[in-house]
């Protein structure tokens, strides 16, 4: 009995993992034609930046290129305590970085309460140091501003989500104290490789290309 159980959920396990990589699968054959979130001539707009930590970073990255207003996007290593970090050396947790995106945005097309909003609903915020199938420390969960206006309205909006869950929420609220480009391979790595791993849902994809439409013409 106890084998049965066991092959059951080795069985629950995979076909979890199948569908998430599917869903991320889907969502990059979507917006491949419907956005277009590279770098742009940004002279004249509102432009600021914030940084999202929450679990594996290609799904994060991906999460951000699907919102309106959200104008570039880069994946790296946040917080941690040396210089110039390799792929190999954050995931050996002896370095203290986290996996994170900077996203840049425009503040007169898209608010940060509306991506903190879409973020809470790609991560489980209770959880310390794991998304998804993802365990350690460079997969907690995090958003890292870099100035006073910018990290108070940021833990204004968590505290306002906290109280959703009946968990204690763990999502780190400091400043970003460092970031360092993560390698090529990692950048825009769903766009590149569609049947990459991902923890993040297709719904959430979906609600993310959703969530900040044109206005409607008057």
């Amino acid at each position: 009995m106890k084998n049965i159980l066991t092959l059951f959920a080795f069985i629950f396990g995979v076909s979890v993992f199948a569908v998430t990589t599917l869903s991320c699968n889907k969502a990059k054959i979507q917006t491949a034609k419907e956005n277009n979130t590279k770098e742009t001539n940004m002279e004249g707009k509102n432009i600021k930046e914030i940084y999202f930590a929450g679990g594996c970073f290609w799904g994060t990255e991906h999460l951000f290129q699907l919102i309106r207003g959200v104008v570039a996007t880069e994946v790296g290593y946040a917080n941690g305590k040396i210089k110039n970090p390799t792929y190999e050396q954050v995931i050996s947790h002896t370095t203290g970085f986290t996996e994170a995106v900077k996203v840049k945005y425009d503040a007169d097309q898209v608010d940060l309460p509306l991506l903190i909003n879409i973020f809470f609903k790609s991560i489980d915020p209770t959880t310390i140091d794991r998304q998804g199938n993802d365990r350690g420390d460079n997969y907690r969960s995090g958003i890292y501003s870099t100035d006073p206006e910018t990290e108070t309205i940021v833990k204004t909006e968590v505290a306002k989500l906290a109280k959703n869950y009946k968990k204690p929420v763990v999502v780190e609220t400091i400043p970003l104290k460092n970031f360092y480009k993560a390698e090529d391979y990692h950048q825009d790595y769903l766009e590149k490789n569609p049947g990459g791993y991902c923890h993040i849902p297709l719904s959430v994809f979906e609600e993310a290309k959703n969530a900040n439409p044109l206005p409607k013409a008057k």
